[in-house]
């Protein structure tokens, strides 16, 4: 029997202890932590989830998850910057496993120290996945131009290539979702506008394109509109959400922590006890652990469901947005009684609870958003509303 992975071996404590020192300075003066970028890269954080074969790290969804949570513990902006990254070389990996080969470039860029940004979310598109505003040209090559607008485009300053979908209307009785890359070029805007309440290092600028080229061996799928079983839109919406899910729960847990040495460094003065001995406190503390217990269990057992090729059906959709939704309703929680166990320092902008608290509330923006989790669940277990 192998050993039990240890996410230490790969962030250890020294690593993290610089990651959360600089965290408070990123978020203080809105920049982008490439120094954690650099520190990632050297450690194969990068291609994690690339296979060892061509020179990765070999990891599943499994011990990603784990690793990510552990980040988020200390820098949730970081966290949640590389995980858009992740995302890819994780769709690469959920694509090849099903004997798909169409992201191969995407694991030897990854290996390469190539970085991947994710953009799909545009203003006011609550399709996301099934429909988009961002115009797809073919070109006479197989290749796209794309022009359009995407939002919250982490890893602003540092990407290399830009995975992205628009819409191809060139045929109007078929139109289609294309999926492709496109790479960092003068077609290619990143507008300096990330000044955020919370997540201000991840700089999640918007991204303009301008007839950004995709070369036909990087456009990878082309896709009806709509909800769709094709493996692409599987592979982005189960890596998103369970990753997204990571770093919401891993914030939980460092809310968590931080209450649990607060209270037994707090001393009342009514009763000259540590705090760790009020029953009030008590209660709260176990409440926010009974919250956050139930997630690491249901992120390890789906990420090995999808890692294993696991068959849900439809219900795939319902377990997915799911998780997503209780990471981050149950993160939101804990935050707010961790702050409420730490009293009136937490409220100072020094502290790092008062990150946490602005930080977690990112969570409420990505999808799945609450309504959009609710009706796929709905949907799941009463069927569609009637037409």
């Amino acid at each position: 029997m192998s050993a039990p992975f240890d996410p230490a071996a790969i962030l250890p404590d020294d690593l993290l202890a610089r990651f959360r020192e600089r965290a408070a300075v990123h978020d203080r003066d809105n920049t982008f932590p490439q120094a954690d970028l650099d520190e990632l890269r050297d450690a194969g954080y990068l291609a994690l989830l690339v296979p060892t074969a061509l020179g990765g790290g070999g990891l599943g969804l499994v011990e990603t998850s784990l690793l990510q949570q552990r980040l988020a513990g200390a820098a949730p902006a970081t966290a949640l910057a590389i995980n858009m990254h992740l995302v890819w070389t994780g769709v690469a990996k959920v694509l090849a496993d099903r004997g798909i080969d169409a992201l191969r470039f995407v694991q030897e860029g990854a290996v390469a120290g190539d970085v991947f940004a994710f953009g799909i979310s545009e203003a006011g598109n609550d399709l996301v996945l099934f429909g988009s505003d961002t115009d797809a040209a073919p070109l006479p090559d197989g290749g796209y131009a794309f022009t359009g607008t995407k939002i919250f485009t982490s890893l602003g300053p540092v990407w290399t290539q830009l995975g992205l979908h628009g819409l191809d209307v060139s045929t109007p009785d078929e139109p289609r979702i294309v999926y492709a890359f496109v790479p960092r070029t003068d077609a290619v805007v990143t507008r300096d506008d990330w000044d955020t309440l919370g997540m201000r290092g991840t700089q999640s600028r918007t991204t303009e394109l301008h007839g950004a080229v995709a070369p036909a061996d990087r456009v990878v799928r082309r896709v009806a509109p709509g909800p769709n079983p094709d493996p692409i839109v599987f592979g982005i919406f189960s890596v998103f959400e369970l990753l997204l899910a990571s770093v919401y729960t891993g914030i939980a847990r460092r809310a968590l922590d931080l209450a649990v040495q607060t209270a037994g460094r707090r001393t009342s003065k009514k009763t000259g006890a540590a705090y760790s001995q009020d029953p009030d406190i008590r209660r709260r503390i176990a409440a926010m652990a009974l919250a956050y217990d139930a997630l690491p269990p249901q992120l390890e057992v789906l990420s090995r469901d999808v890692d294993s090729v696991a068959d849900h059906g439809p219900r795939w959709f319902s377990l997915l947005s799911g998780v997503k939704h209780r990471a981050v309703t149950m993160a939101k929680q804990v935050v707010d009684d961790a702050v409420l166990v730490a009293g009136g320092s937490s409220y100072f902008a020094s502290s790092e609870l008062s990150r946490l608290y602005r930080d977690v509330l990112a969570g409420l923006f990505h999808p799945s958003d609450p309504e959009s989790a609710h009706a796929t669940v709905a949907t799941a277990w009463l069927g569609p509303l009637e037409s």
